[in-house]
């Protein structure tokens, strides 16, 4: 695997840009939002954000941060999007196809040692009202969409496992992660198959579309925390680990992602 950055925190939610062949990231523990660009120059875009767990891209430039609140960064300015009474934060979040964000919900503070309360997925609509999809969730993390887009995953780091929501009052246990690693951040291929980011497995699981592990990929970091396709033809894989970010080649493309236009 291809270094394209390191001496960080704890990276998470990398995010390739097509428009200019640049890759955002955070830095989830050491804070900030940042962009590295095609010639491999990292720009701060906003060295104060911190706990920020997944980004999207948004269709009028610049991101949608995660964190205590869901946030419009542009130009050096912000804008909030999205705060919930109860909500101690948002972790990963992911664009749907009409535009709006999907965001796992967190109810407790994990890192404070706080006993686990179930958290949810929310989805901020493009018109900007919000509403709860669905529960259960005890620590929201990774979030994605099958290709067809009417199946949202979801990673329970807390359970080991992802979740898949069709739309009913409740979402089932799709995948489960290996013995000695969770299921932190995830990404779906143009096939439906699963890469999931093991955690402390130190790995990538790549799951079958029917949930089925089919292979574990070494990865040289102790912790794995986020994974997205990106490239000009969909085969590169970004993958966020503690300390940082790494880039490789896949044999399949991944599935169409989309731009937030809230």
């Amino acid at each position: 695997m291809e270094v394209l950055t390191d001496g960080l925190g704890l990276v998470e939610g990398p995010r390739w840009d097509e428009r200019d062949g640049s890759v955002w990231f955070s830095d989830a523990l050491g804070g900030g939002v940042y962009r590295r660009t095609e010639a491999g120059e990292v720009e701060t875009i906003d060295p104060l954000r911190r706990g920020v767990g997944g980004l999207v891209l948004h269709e009028d430039g610049g991101v949608v941060a995660s964190g205590r609140r869901l946030a419009y960064l542009r130009d050096g300015g912000s804008r909030e999007l999205l705060s919930v009474a109860g909500v101690t934060g948002f972790n990963d979040i992911e664009a749907d196809v009409e535009g709006g964000v999907l965001a796992g919900a967190l109810r407790y503070h994990p890192f404070r040692d706080e006993d686990p309360v179930p958290g949810s997925v929310w989805r901020l609509r493009r018109d900007g009202e919000a509403e709860e999809l669905f529960g259960g969730v005890t620590w929201p993390n990774g979030i994605g969409l099958s290709p067809d887009g009417t199946t949202v995953y979801v990673s329970d780091y807390q359970e080991a496992c992802v979740l898949a929501w069709d739309g009913g009052s409740e979402a089932r246990v799709h995948a489960r992660a290996p013995d000695g690693a969770s299921c932190d951040g995830l990404a779906l291929d143009a096939e439906g198959g699963l890469w999931v980011a093991l955690g402390q497995g130190g790995g990538i699981g790549r799951y079958a579309p029917d949930g089925a592990i089919a292979e574990v990929i070494d990865v040289p970091a102790d912790f794995v925390a986020s994974v997205a396709f990106g490239g000009e033809d969909g085969h590169d894989l970004y993958v966020a680990t503690v300390g940082a970010l790494l880039r490789t080649r896949t044999d399949v493309a991944g599935s169409p992602t989309y731009r937030a236009r809230v």
